[in-house]
Parts: structure tokens; C-alpha cells; sequence
């Protein structure tokens, strides 16, 4: 059975809300270059990507336009199967994407089940935190970065979840990677 995996960058407090500017995908000003070895790592392992409409629209107007991403992302994104849950987006208009609109649960369950290497939900607020609620997680990859906001959507909300601790890995930034596969939700 394939794992689905909560993949976020996160600061200190929790927050895992973009607003504020906190977090450049891009940037070049500071020597990543241990972060995307750690990602790419993780893209290898995954063939499928899961996530909320808001996200895949920011992703569909960013990505597939970054003709010099020395990431790797927009390469990933453009060919990975992409699973979007949503009730309201009629037409996906990105190759490799499927609209998701059963009861989350059955859907999740259906992906798990299929054929195949890890699932990665990354963004995506309302969803992760559904993903969460339901169980649905096996295992969280948190890129935390020094940096406090004070406020913003925190990954974890209002609930109780037992984390058993994978791995640890500090990179030249500052950022440290934080695995660890996902217990009891209460």
C-alpha cells in the first residue's frame, strides 16, 4: 500500500501559510543546495501529488513557466499524476491532472490502494488539515525554517496527534527537515 505523505515548509511557531512572504521557492540568495538534494530524494519517491484547488491553481500559474528552475520542481510538476480535490474547478488545464470529487476518505483510500510510490500532500491548508482529521497521513516531512510570523494557518489545529520521530536533518540555511511517521490522532 503506498504512503500518503504530508510534505510542508513550516517556520518555528507552526505556521504553514505562505502569506507574509516568509518562504522564496526560488531563492538564490542563500545556498539551498543541501534542500534540494533532500527534495529531490522525496520527488523520486513519489509519483503523485495531492492537493487543494487553490494550491494546484498557484502551482498551474507558477511552475510550468520556470524555464530555469535549478529545483527540479517544475520538471516534477509538469509530469507527476496530479490529484486535485475540488468541488467547483470544471476543467484541470494541466497535463497528468484528475479532478477529485468523492467523499475525501474513499478517495484517499482509492489512491492508497492503487499501484504505485508515495503520495504528497503539500500545501493546501483546508485539506491537509481534513487529510489529518480523517487519519488519512502516514507519515510528515516538515522543511522548518528559522523564521517566526506569529500568525497564519499552523499545520496542526485544534488536534491531538502522536508523532513517532523518523529523522532529523539540518541544512546550511538553518532549516532542519523533520520526519516522522504519524501516530494516533485524538
Amino acid at each position: 500500500m503506498r504512503k500518503l505523505v504530508v510534505t510542508e515548509n513550516i517556520t518555528l511557531d507552526g505556521v504553514i501559510d505562505m502569506t507574509g512572504g516568509w518562504f522564496d521557492p526560488l531563492n538564490q540568495d542563500v545556498d539551498q543546495s543541501d534542500i534540494t538534494a533532500a527534495t529531490t530524494e522525496h520527488r523520486e519517491a513519489a509519483d503523485a501529488l495531492l492537493v487543494g484547488r487553490n494550491t494546484f491553481e498557484a502551482f498551474r500559474g507558477f511552475w510550468p513557466d520556470q524555464k530555469d528552475d535549478h529545483t527540479g520542481v517544475s520538471d516534477y510538476l509538469n509530469a507527476v499524476d496530479k490529484y486535485v480535490v475540488s468541488r467547483t474547478l470544471e476543467d484541470p488545464a494541466w497535463e497528468n491532472s484528475t479532478v477529485l470529487r468523492g467523499p475525501l476518505a474513499d478517495e484517499v483510500h482509492a489512491l492508497k490502494a492503487a499501484p504505485g510510490r508515495d503520495i504528497v500532500a503539500t500545501g493546501s491548508v483546508r485539506l491537509v488539515h481534513e487529510l489529518i482529521a480523517e487519519g488519512l497521513v502516514d507519515e510528515y516531512r516538515l522543511f522548518v525554517f528559522p523564521v517566526v510570523v506569529g500568525r497564519g494557518a499552523r499545520l496542526f489545529e485544534s488536534v491531538d496527534v502522536r508523532l513517532e520521530l523518523l529523522e532529523t536533518r539540518p541544512f546550511t540555511s538553518g532549516a532542519v527537515l523533520l520526519r516522522y511517521a504519524a501516530g494516533s490522532t485524538r
